[in-house]
């Protein structure tokens, strides 16, 4: 026997969960297929605990600086164990908030893997289900780079790491992306010997390479030993082996090591079962609705590897149901090409839209201009003066290109900028949109009038 609905959703992270409740509101009958917590890579393992994290060592860097603020002969024991218990009361809190967003009358969750039969039926528990609509949202996996470990010293991924009950003393991270870059923040602001081992010339390939270096710059200032264009060839008992660009051969030794070079789409091999176009590298192919190569079977989120972010994911999950709900028909677009992101370090990197790589590039005409947190009356109330905006625009104080920051709440700026971009917002006009005084705010506004 096989039991219908309107609406079958494979996982319950944040696209997951997001199209559940949306379609749900919309009067469609949803099922949802988890096999393990609610929330996906985001809540459980990704942006929430590495958030946490990240609270804690920024405030530990801020005591660091007590004596600026007149707080003379600080004292203070780091307790990590209840970092971590705060960790999961997090978790555990809003794991709470999602299951009560999914017991509406008109969603049924079911603990229990989802496998495709054939395109509208899945199996799960020894049951078959079947929908005239599938929406994929099965998120991604860490990837790791092709090297035997030795049992001796198994490596970390950012799941493993943030399971640790046990500060390490030493930490080597491989890999400079936003995850080992955030990793790298926070630890050694827990006190925690971190070095960094990246293949590029710089950190954050995808971020504007000015915010960038002045983020490696920074961690570098605080402590944190970086080995930029170094291919790691081996980890062994000894520790960390990698070449350099002059050829010769390194290895830094650490307690534990993080595997931290990105992640891939989650497929499954069933999948083929379906008859959609994907592979393993890429994730699932579709289209901007977010719909497969099969009508009626939707992708969102990390496993299709557009843009992994959750952010991202739930907005194409918005997508993909108002596309079903339109029953295929042209819907409302919404533009993902502007898609705002930010490294949760301490300070804050961000950006949106290109970045000055890009265009010039692409031999785009644009203009640059920048502000600096160093003048900003805020920026120096709160002792924040490591800091710039940039913003890039076509000539002549026209449309926002993009913006890029790095500083305290780069990512609240930031996303000031991608509604101004959304908008299609040009730099003359923001040039009259007035903005409160003292905030950081007015960074943006300064690099219009720079």
């Amino acid at each position: 026997m096989t039991e219908e609905t309107d609406l079958i959703i494979i996982g319950a992270g944040p696209g997951g969960y997001r199209a559940a409740a949306y379609a749900a509101s919309k009067g469609l009958k949803v099922m949802v297929f988890e096999q393990a917590h609610v929330g996906g890579t985001c809540l459980n393992e990704g942006c929430i605990p590495t958030k946490a994290y990240a609270r804690h060592a920024e405030l530990m860097l801020m005591l660091r600086e007590g004596g600026t603020f007149g707080l003379k002969g600080l004292h203070y024991d780091f307790d990590f164990s209840q970092v971590l218990a705060r960790k999961n009361e997090v978790l555990a809190q809003l794991r709470s908030g999602i299951e009560t967003l999914l017991a509406h009358p008109n969603i049924m969750v079911v603990r229990a893997e989802a496998c495709f039969v054939d395109a509208h039926t899945v199996a799960a528990g020894g049951c078959h289900y079947s929908a005239p609509h599938i929406i994929i949202a099965t998120g991604s996996v860490p990837k790791s780079l092709r090297l035997s470990v030795p049992a001796s010293r198994p490596v970390l991924d950012s799941r493993d790491l943030l399971l640790l009950d046990q500060l390490p003393q030493s930490l080597c991270i491989v890999g400079a992306g936003v995850i080992g870059m955030e990793f790298a923040s926070i630890f050694s602001a827990f006190g925690t010997k971190v070095t960094v081992v990246e293949f590029l010339k710089e950190c954050l390939p995808a971020l504007d390479s000015d915010i960038a270096k002045r983020l490696r710059k920074t961690l570098e200032k605080r402590g944190v030993d970086f080995f930029m264009q170094c291919g790691v060839t081996a980890i062994t008992a000894e520790g960390v082996t990698f070449q350099d660009k002059k050829g010769r051969q390194q290895t830094v030794d650490a307690e534990q090591v993080l595997m931290a070079v990105g992640r891939a789409p989650r497929v499954f091999d069933h999948f083929r079962l379906a008859g959609f176009d994907y592979d393993e590298r890429c994730g699932i192919l579709v289209d901007d609705h977010m719909q497969t190569t099969v009508s009626g079977i939707y992708a969102i989120g990390d496993v299709n590897g557009r843009q992994m972010l959750a952010h991202a994911a739930e907005m194409q999950a918005k997508v993909a149901v108002d596309h079903i709900l339109a029953g295929g028909d042209e819907t409302l677009a919404v533009d993902l090409s502007i898609m705002p992101a930010a490294v949760f370090t301490s300070p804050e990197a961000a950006g949106v839209g290109l970045t000055e790589d890009q265009l010039k590039a692409t031999g785009a005409d644009y203009e640059c201009r920048k502000s600096f947190y160093r003048a900003n009356g805020k920026a120096l109330a709160m002792n924040e003066t490591d800091g710039m905006v940039k913003l890039l625009s076509e000539p002549d104080a026209g449309r926002i290109l993009g913006c890029h920051a790095f500083g305290a709440h780069a990512a609240d700026l930031i996303q000031e900028a991608s509604v101004l971009m959304c908008r299609q917002t040009t730099v003359a006009q923001l040039r009259h949109m007035v903005h409160i005084h003292p905030t950081l705010s007015e960074l943006l506004l300064d690099a219009a009038e720079a």
